[in-house]
């Protein structure tokens, strides 16, 4: 039996369940993409699939529809792969373990995947259902979305003839999202140097915290581990003598991560320091973060006796200032658009191995302008101390349509399903509509989604009742899509 069985509507649900056992994290599509080509196949509509892995399939308009103007339906493919450290799945060959609690869908340990195999899942049934009326549907289903909207960048719409996009990839029902933010994946790498040394070693680790979206989440003001872990060596370097041996937090540039770890080496009269230390820091940050994360910890573990590799007092020197002086969050609101982040950046990698240590962001805003000017202050910094800059992923923003007969059209079939008016919004995370807007003349987009709570966490999960909803409103919209 299907862990989704019984759930409504029937196809959406079991697409995703289907989509769900398929491994799918960003760079590892080639097994889903295969899946909707074969699906394609089965039911007899052209498909085309690129050297990216992204998926077009095509199905005409029903009769009546056939002089309507085509309507592109869009989502991406891959997700973001976060785990709990006692979860032994291996998402490069694993599927997910799906679980329902009262409304909710979600994996047991993992992320949910919900961002954004909905959208595929939904658009698969829409393919599937010939009881549907409406006009000729393009299904753009792409990759690498999660790291940089790289399959949306390669895409090549010449085989694309439609000029209004539904974007799927929005969190919360009833929020049509026009407009969002560019971004980019900076990364800041600190040559280092290793020198053997014994003592008495820990390891130290930040967790418990909330995490989240580095867009959608920005300005929860929610703890960044890796932040904390710098400002932890930081304040240990005040008062204790100790060597750094090893770094790593966080699995995504994109994820606020939760958990962040370093390996330690004391003498053993200072030892006690150590932990009097960390204990002390322990209740400052819980005080601090009480609101936003109550669940914040300073692990110590004590290894015992050891010798082994350690940073030089150099390398550590000029890694704790990197670490202690780098922006993280938000920087700045819009003056513009009450509640709006206008640009923020996120600590998402923290890592060190035998050369080198990597802090990876991801830098967004709506202000093309400023997100160059976060760019060149990581770029600056980093170069100071020694280390080398890049940038790469750097994607566009969406602006606003003043115009748009599309957003019309929805907005009056919403009000007409849920007799209400729909909130219509600027987003700070970044959506592939950027690129479609930028590359197909004249389009007219609007992203929208069903309830998901705690993306890109293993908290994550979907509203069954909202998907319902969702997936019902857009039948209903292409539908009233007759007209140009």
């Amino acid at each position: 039996m299907r862990k989704l069985e019984g759930l409504e509507p029937e196809k959406v649900f079991r697409y995703f369940e289907e989509l769900s056992a398929i491994p799918r994290g960003s760079g590892n599509e080639a097994a889903v993409s295969r899946y909707c080509m074969e699906f394609a196949r089965e039911r007899g509509l052209s498909a085309c699939q690129d050297e990216s892995n992204n998926v077009i399939i095509t199905k005409e308009a029903t009769p009546g529809y056939e002089d309507a103007p085509g309507v592109i339906l869009q989502g991406h493919l891959d997700m973001v792969c976060e785990k709990e450290a006692d979860c032994t799945i291996d998402f490069k060959k694993d599927g997910l373990r799906l679980a329902t609690d009262g409304d909710f869908v979600y994996a047991e340990g993992t992320t949910l995947g919900g961002d954004d195999g909905i959208a595929v899942a939904m658009a698969l049934a829409i393919l599937d259902d010939d009881t549907l009326e409406h006009p000729k549907l393009e299904c753009v289903f792409t990759t690498e979305e999660e790291t940089g909207l790289y399959g949306a960048e390669a895409l090549d719409v010449s085989h694309l003839t439609g000029k209004r996009l539904i974007n799927i990839d929005s969190e919360e029902e009833g929020i049509f999202t026009v407009s969002c933010a560019g971004g980019m994946e900076s990364d800041c790498v600190l040559p280092v140097e290793y020198e053997e040394i014994g003592g008495c070693w820990y390891t130290v680790s930040v967790e418990g915290l909330q995490g989240g979206h580095s867009g959608s989440d920005i300005h929860k003001e929610r703890g960044n581990s890796n932040i904390l872990m710098g400002r932890l060596l930081c304040f240990l370097d005040e008062s204790v003598n100790f060597r750094l041996g090893g770094l790593a937090g966080g699995l995504m540039d994109n994820a606020i991560p939760r958990s962040t770890k370093a390996c330690l080496c004391v003498q053993e009269e200072d030892a006690e320091a150590l932990e009097e230390r960390l204990s002390y820091l322990e209740h400052v940050y819980r005080e601090e973060f009480a609101a936003s994360d109550p669940g914040v910890t300073i692990r110590v573990e004590r290894e015992g006796k050891k010798s082994a590799q350690a940073l030089t007092p150099k390398s550590a020197a000029l890694l704790l200032l990197l670490l202690h002086m780098v922006p993280n969050g938000v920087i700045k609101n819009s003056m513009d658009m009450e509640g709006l982040v206008q640009t923020s950046l996120n600590l998402g990698i923290l890592k060190l191995d035998e050369d080198a240590a990597h802090l990876i962001f991801s830098v967004r805003s709506s202000v093309e302008s400023e997100k160059a000017e976060l760019g060149s202050r990581l770029r600056h910094i980093t170069e100071f101390l020694g280390g080398a800059y890049t940038q790469k992923g750097d994607y566009p923003g969406w602006a606003y349509r003043q115009d748009s007969p599309l957003r019309d059209t929805m907005s009056a079939v919403f009000e007409r399903m849920y007799g209400k008016k729909p909130l219509v919004l600027a987003i700070h995370a970044g959506l592939e509509c950027g690129f479609f807007s930028g590359k197909i003349e004249g389009l007219d987009c609007v992203s929208i989604g069903p309830d998901l709570y705690d993306v890109h966490t293993t908290r994550e999960r979907l509203s069954i009742s909202s998907t319902k909803r969702v997936y019902e409103f857009i039948v209903e919209v292409l539908k009233e899509l007759k007209q140009a």
